[in-house]
Protein backbone atom coordinates (compact mmCIF):
# COMPACT_ATOMS: atom_id res chain seq x y z
CA UNK A 1 0.00 0.00 0.00
CA UNK A 2 1.13 3.97 -0.37
CA UNK A 3 1.06 5.60 2.51
CA UNK A 4 1.55 9.61 2.44
CA UNK A 5 5.24 11.71 3.66
CA UNK A 6 5.10 13.86 6.32
CA UNK A 7 3.08 17.16 4.90
CA UNK A 8 4.70 20.03 3.67
CA UNK A 9 4.77 23.07 5.99
CA UNK A 10 3.79 26.36 3.78
CA UNK A 11 4.30 29.92 5.30
CA UNK A 12 1.44 31.58 4.13
CA UNK A 13 2.03 35.46 4.02
CA UNK A 14 -1.11 37.01 4.23
CA UNK A 15 -3.65 39.99 4.78
CA UNK A 16 -5.79 39.60 1.96
CA UNK A 17 -8.85 37.51 1.01
CA UNK A 18 -7.26 36.02 -1.38
CA UNK A 19 -5.05 34.76 1.10
CA UNK A 20 -7.58 33.60 3.43
CA UNK A 21 -9.05 31.66 0.59
CA UNK A 22 -6.45 29.85 0.02
CA UNK A 23 -5.25 29.11 3.84
CA UNK A 24 -9.05 27.37 3.72
CA UNK A 25 -8.26 25.44 0.77
CA UNK A 26 -4.69 24.73 2.05
CA UNK A 27 -6.12 23.40 5.25
CA UNK A 28 -8.46 21.30 4.22
CA UNK A 29 -6.19 19.13 2.48
CA UNK A 30 -3.77 16.97 4.93
CA UNK A 31 -0.67 16.85 2.30
CA UNK A 32 0.28 20.03 3.77
CA UNK A 33 0.71 22.45 7.00
CA UNK A 34 0.47 25.57 6.74
CA UNK A 35 0.85 28.70 8.91
CA UNK A 36 -0.72 31.96 8.24
CA UNK A 37 1.06 35.26 8.73
CA UNK A 38 -0.22 38.38 9.55
CA UNK A 39 1.41 41.60 9.95
CA UNK A 40 -0.83 43.02 12.78
CA UNK A 41 -1.36 46.36 11.37
CA UNK A 42 -5.41 45.35 12.33
CA UNK A 43 -6.76 44.50 15.21
CA UNK A 44 -9.45 41.04 15.16
CA UNK A 45 -8.39 39.94 11.79
CA UNK A 46 -10.78 37.37 10.09
CA UNK A 47 -8.67 34.79 9.46
CA UNK A 48 -9.46 30.68 8.63
CA UNK A 49 -9.02 28.52 11.71
CA UNK A 50 -5.60 27.45 11.14
CA UNK A 51 -2.14 28.33 12.66
CA UNK A 52 -1.74 31.87 13.06
CA UNK A 53 0.90 34.35 13.37
CA UNK A 54 1.08 37.69 14.02
CA UNK A 55 3.56 40.28 14.02
CA UNK A 56 6.86 41.21 11.64
CA UNK A 57 10.07 38.47 11.30
CA UNK A 58 12.69 41.11 11.92
CA UNK A 59 13.76 41.26 8.48
CA UNK A 60 15.65 39.15 5.63
CA UNK A 61 17.66 37.17 8.30
CA UNK A 62 14.55 36.69 11.01
CA UNK A 63 12.65 35.93 7.96
CA UNK A 64 15.11 33.43 6.72
CA UNK A 65 15.82 32.10 10.83
CA UNK A 66 12.07 31.73 10.97
CA UNK A 67 12.08 29.23 7.74
CA UNK A 68 14.94 27.53 8.73
CA UNK A 69 13.62 26.65 12.48
CA UNK A 70 10.19 25.59 11.05
CA UNK A 71 10.99 23.62 8.30
CA UNK A 72 8.91 25.41 6.28
CA UNK A 73 9.13 23.44 2.50
CA UNK A 74 7.14 26.63 0.63
CA UNK A 75 6.30 30.17 1.10
CA UNK A 76 3.69 31.91 -0.53
CA UNK A 77 3.08 35.82 -0.55
CA UNK A 78 -0.24 37.01 -0.91
CA UNK A 79 0.32 39.81 0.95
CA UNK A 80 -1.24 43.56 -0.01
CA UNK A 81 -0.32 44.78 -3.68
CA UNK A 82 1.67 47.72 -1.71
CA UNK A 83 3.51 45.82 0.82
CA UNK A 84 6.46 45.91 -0.60
CA UNK A 85 8.84 45.67 2.00
CA UNK A 86 7.82 42.18 3.52
CA UNK A 87 7.48 40.77 -0.85
CA UNK A 88 11.34 42.40 -1.58
CA UNK A 89 12.05 40.65 2.53
CA UNK A 90 10.42 37.19 1.49
CA UNK A 91 12.53 36.93 -1.73
CA UNK A 92 15.63 37.72 -0.29
CA UNK A 93 14.85 35.06 2.59
CA UNK A 94 13.55 32.39 0.50
CA UNK A 95 16.83 32.18 -1.20
CA UNK A 96 19.20 32.50 1.54
CA UNK A 97 17.12 29.56 3.13
CA UNK A 98 16.85 27.79 -0.63
CA UNK A 99 12.91 27.37 0.03
CA UNK A 100 10.73 27.69 -3.22
CA UNK A 101 9.00 31.00 -3.45
CA UNK A 102 5.07 31.53 -4.66
CA UNK A 103 3.58 35.28 -5.37
CA UNK A 104 -0.30 35.30 -5.42
CA UNK A 105 -1.16 39.07 -6.27
CA UNK A 106 -4.63 39.88 -8.16
CA UNK A 107 -4.45 42.05 -11.14
CA UNK A 108 -4.61 45.92 -10.93
CA UNK A 109 -7.79 47.61 -11.89
CA UNK A 110 -8.24 49.12 -15.33
CA UNK A 111 -9.69 52.08 -16.17
CA UNK A 112 -12.91 52.03 -17.76
CA UNK A 113 -15.46 54.01 -19.52
CA UNK A 114 -16.92 57.23 -17.70
CA UNK A 115 -13.78 57.09 -15.50
CA UNK A 116 -11.37 60.08 -14.42
CA UNK A 117 -8.59 58.74 -13.17
CA UNK A 118 -4.98 60.89 -12.92
CA UNK A 119 -2.31 58.29 -12.35
CA UNK A 120 0.71 59.02 -9.57
CA UNK A 121 3.49 56.91 -8.54
CA UNK A 122 3.70 57.92 -5.16
CA UNK A 123 1.40 58.63 -2.59
CA UNK A 124 3.33 61.85 -1.91
CA UNK A 125 2.68 62.57 -5.98
CA UNK A 126 -0.82 62.66 -5.21
CA UNK A 127 -1.08 64.73 -2.70
CA UNK A 128 1.00 67.57 -4.10
CA UNK A 129 -1.18 67.35 -7.21
CA UNK A 130 -4.60 67.92 -5.56
CA UNK A 131 -6.06 71.64 -5.82
CA UNK A 132 -4.59 74.19 -3.59
CA UNK A 133 -8.36 75.19 -2.60
CA UNK A 134 -9.60 73.24 0.24
CA UNK A 135 -11.92 70.46 -1.57
CA UNK A 136 -13.65 67.29 0.08
CA UNK A 137 -11.63 64.84 -0.39
CA UNK A 138 -12.22 60.57 0.46
CA UNK A 139 -9.46 58.94 1.62
CA UNK A 140 -9.00 54.96 0.81
CA UNK A 141 -5.39 55.27 1.57
CA UNK A 142 -5.20 53.31 4.85
CA UNK A 143 -4.17 54.91 7.89
CA UNK A 144 -0.29 54.42 6.80
CA UNK A 145 -1.06 57.24 4.93
CA UNK A 146 -2.33 60.08 6.93
CA UNK A 147 1.54 61.82 7.47
CA UNK A 148 1.34 62.20 3.82
CA UNK A 149 -2.24 63.61 3.98
CA UNK A 150 -1.03 65.96 5.87
CA UNK A 151 1.32 67.53 3.53
CA UNK A 152 -1.98 69.30 2.46
CA UNK A 153 -4.19 69.68 5.84
CA UNK A 154 -6.41 72.27 4.07
CA UNK A 155 -8.61 69.89 2.42
CA UNK A 156 -11.78 67.54 4.22
CA UNK A 157 -11.01 64.20 4.32
CA UNK A 158 -13.07 61.52 4.96
CA UNK A 159 -10.62 59.03 5.70
CA UNK A 160 -12.21 55.40 5.45
CA UNK A 161 -9.73 52.94 7.80
CA UNK A 162 -10.35 49.39 9.21
CA UNK A 163 -9.88 50.01 13.19
CA UNK A 164 -11.24 52.99 14.28
CA UNK A 165 -7.79 56.19 15.18
CA UNK A 166 -7.88 59.47 16.87
CA UNK A 167 -8.73 62.48 14.35
CA UNK A 168 -4.98 63.30 13.50
CA UNK A 169 -3.72 66.61 14.96
CA UNK A 170 -2.44 67.34 11.43
CA UNK A 171 -5.48 67.43 9.77
CA UNK A 172 -7.99 69.75 11.52
CA UNK A 173 -10.76 69.01 9.26
CA UNK A 174 -10.52 65.26 8.81
CA UNK A 175 -13.37 62.53 9.63
CA UNK A 176 -12.67 59.36 10.43
CA UNK A 177 -15.05 56.22 9.06
CA UNK A 178 -14.31 53.27 10.63
CA UNK A 179 -15.04 50.26 8.50
CA UNK A 180 -14.29 47.21 7.31
CA UNK A 181 -14.88 45.81 3.51
CA UNK A 182 -15.89 44.47 1.33
CA UNK A 183 -17.70 47.02 0.74
CA UNK A 184 -20.94 47.84 -1.92
CA UNK A 185 -20.50 50.35 -4.80
CA UNK A 186 -24.35 51.43 -3.94
CA UNK A 187 -23.51 52.02 -0.57
CA UNK A 188 -19.94 54.64 -1.51
CA UNK A 189 -22.53 55.80 -4.22
CA UNK A 190 -24.79 57.62 -1.13
CA UNK A 191 -21.92 58.31 1.10
CA UNK A 192 -19.99 59.96 -1.42
CA UNK A 193 -23.67 62.33 -2.09
CA UNK A 194 -24.15 62.86 1.32
CA UNK A 195 -20.65 64.14 2.22
CA UNK A 196 -20.40 65.91 -1.37
CA UNK A 197 -17.23 64.00 -2.23
CA UNK A 198 -15.21 66.36 -4.88
CA UNK A 199 -12.18 63.83 -5.01
CA UNK A 200 -11.63 60.14 -4.07
CA UNK A 201 -7.64 58.94 -3.33
CA UNK A 202 -6.88 55.41 -3.97
CA UNK A 203 -4.38 52.80 -4.75
CA UNK A 204 -4.50 50.14 -7.26
CA UNK A 205 -5.15 47.42 -5.20
CA UNK A 206 -7.14 45.22 -7.50
CA UNK A 207 -9.72 42.70 -6.42
CA UNK A 208 -13.44 43.09 -5.50
CA UNK A 209 -13.58 44.37 -1.70
CA UNK A 210 -11.96 47.63 -2.13
CA UNK A 211 -13.60 48.25 -6.07
CA UNK A 212 -17.01 50.21 -4.90
CA UNK A 213 -15.05 53.69 -3.98
CA UNK A 214 -13.90 53.61 -7.86
CA UNK A 215 -16.85 52.48 -9.55
CA UNK A 216 -19.29 54.85 -7.11
CA UNK A 217 -16.73 57.68 -8.50
CA UNK A 218 -17.42 56.87 -11.89
CA UNK A 219 -21.02 56.57 -11.49
CA UNK A 220 -20.90 60.12 -10.01
CA UNK A 221 -18.48 61.49 -12.24
CA UNK A 222 -15.53 62.39 -9.57
CA UNK A 223 -11.83 62.10 -10.62
CA UNK A 224 -9.53 59.45 -9.08
CA UNK A 225 -6.49 60.37 -7.96
CA UNK A 226 -5.05 56.94 -8.47
CA UNK A 227 -2.09 55.58 -7.51
CA UNK A 228 0.51 52.84 -9.01
CA UNK A 229 1.64 50.27 -7.27
CA UNK A 230 5.34 49.28 -6.82
CA UNK A 231 7.63 47.70 -8.90
CA UNK A 232 6.46 43.97 -8.37
CA UNK A 233 9.99 42.01 -8.18
CA UNK A 234 10.83 38.77 -10.22
CA UNK A 235 9.11 35.71 -8.99
CA UNK A 236 6.57 33.09 -9.69
CA UNK A 237 3.34 35.11 -9.74
CA UNK A 238 0.02 33.63 -9.72
CA UNK A 239 -3.38 36.21 -10.33
CA UNK A 240 -5.98 33.90 -8.75
CA UNK A 241 -6.35 31.13 -5.84
CA UNK A 242 -6.91 28.42 -8.46
CA UNK A 243 -3.33 29.30 -10.27
CA UNK A 244 -1.54 28.82 -6.90
CA UNK A 245 -3.22 25.74 -5.57
CA UNK A 246 -2.75 23.97 -9.31
CA UNK A 247 1.08 24.96 -8.81
CA UNK A 248 1.21 23.82 -5.18
CA UNK A 249 -0.39 20.42 -6.02
CA UNK A 250 2.00 19.90 -8.89
CA UNK A 251 4.98 21.09 -7.75
CA UNK A 252 5.04 20.36 -4.13
CA UNK A 253 2.94 18.02 -2.84
CA UNK A 254 4.45 15.36 -0.68
CA UNK A 255 5.22 12.52 -2.58
CA UNK A 256 3.80 8.84 -1.54
CA UNK A 257 5.84 6.32 -0.49
CA UNK A 258 5.53 2.30 -0.76
CA UNK A 259 5.03 1.03 2.70
CA UNK A 260 3.18 -2.52 4.34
Amino acid sequence: MKRAKQPVRILLLGGTGEANALARRIAGDGRFAPTLSLAGRTSNPVTPDLPLRIGGFGGVQGLRDYIVEHQIGVVIDATHPFAAVISANAIAACKLAAVPLIALERPPWQPETGDLWHSFATVEEAIDALPKMPRRIFSGLGRLSLDALARAPQHHYIIRVIDRIAKPDALPHATIVAARGPFRADDDLLLFATLGIDIVLAKNSGGDAAYSKIAAARRRGIPVMMIARPHSPPRTMFATVDEVWADIEHHHAPPTERGV
